[in-house]
């Protein structure tokens, strides 16, 4: 495909996965790819469920039921397992891949979104987003996976968006809304905020980690996307975008960041080693979540208005 400048399109189109009808208003959320199945789980928002994707066949396989109000998707490799956060019921969910019907629920904080796994410990971080009427409310709790239990609470110093887990530091990262921040706690001493970094633009939203260079990458509802320092904090780019960002996953392999946009519905994909943004790909209005299959380096954004996956291969 060629795009307008004449220029092959870096992100080529395969074509539609079609998905089940809304069961209500909404939509979908984050999405999580598992190397070992090669499948896709993704949040189904409207429906109370994770949609389960076939990446070899590019084909829906099955829904998994019972999450109220589920937002966010996280798998661990190397257990087997997926984790859901189900903010309607302030629950997290834990199931075996290939074994979903034997669901266990955490209770957890105040509307739980964001995911992180620390595999050494298998302990689950879920970051609450709490709610701005009840004061104190935004936490993240920190759960034992094994004994299915709250094992530590802390409190954030405002609204959570997305985490994760940084295996070579040893940490989790959450990011913060407002103040606009991101959150340092140690997997050692998971019971307090060990350090802050500040971000120079509002609504940290989407996260993701560059593991070689130790690099964060946070995109903001300020429609900027800042790259910072792992280690110190330090911000090293301020990159505008084309709207307000939502999910972001990170392309080790081709050095290529993908920021879903969902007004106006595009995909943005900064180029990491010269930190510029070399493509804007249009999607469907309001698609503001997307999913990366690692080893096909396929795009997955999923559109509300159809409810459908369009898919995407970097073609590098």
């Amino acid at each position: 495909m060629i795009s307008e400048t004449g220029k092959p399109m870096i992100l080529q189109h395969l074509g539609y996965i079609e998905l089940p009808p809304h069961a209500r208003k909404g939509g979908f959320d984050h999405a999580a790819y598992r190397c070992a199945d090669d499948r896709l789980y993704v949040a189904h928002t409207a429906n109370d469920a994770v949609d389960v994707i076939d990446c070899a066949a590019d084909r829906y396989l099955h829904s998994i039921s019972g999450l109220t109000g589920v937002a966010g998707v996280l798998t661990a490799q190397e257990r087997d397992l997926v984790f859901t956060s189900n903010r309607a019921e302030d629950t997290v969910g834990i199931f075996a891949s290939d074994d979903h019907n034997h669901l266990a629920k955490v209770l957890v904080g105040h509307r739980p979104n964001g995911l992180a796994h620390d595999s050494l410990r298998h302990v689950l971080l879920a970051a609450n987003v709490g709610d701005s009427a009840i004061p104190g409310s935004a936490t993240a709790s920190i759960v034992d996976v094994e004994a299915r239990s709250v094992v530590a609470s802390v409190p954030m110093p405002g609204r959570t968006r997305w985490a994760l887990f940084a295996q070579g530091q040893d940490v989790f990262f959450i990011n913060i809304a407002d103040p606009p921040c991101i959150v340092v706690i140690e997997a050692s001493n998971p019971t307090e905020i060990a350090k802050t970094f500040e971000i120079p633009a509002a609504g940290p939203h989407g996260l993701d980690l560059d593991v070689a260079a130790q690099r964060l990458f946070c995109a903001c509802d300020a429609k900027r996307l800042i790259c910072l320092d792992a280690r110190s904090g330090k911000v090293s780019h301020d990159l505008a975008l084309s709207g307000t960002p939502d999910v972001i996953f990170f392309n080790a392999q081709l050095g290529h960041l993908y920021v879903a946009i969902g007004d106006p519905g595009v995909i943005d994909i900064v180029d990491t080693e010269r930190m510029r943004l070399v493509e804007t790909i249009k999607t469907e209005a309001g698609a503001h979540t997307i999913g990366f299959d690692v080893q096909g380096n396929k795009i997955y954004a999923f559109l509300p208005g159809t409810h459908r996956a369009a898919v995407y291969r970097d073609q590098g």
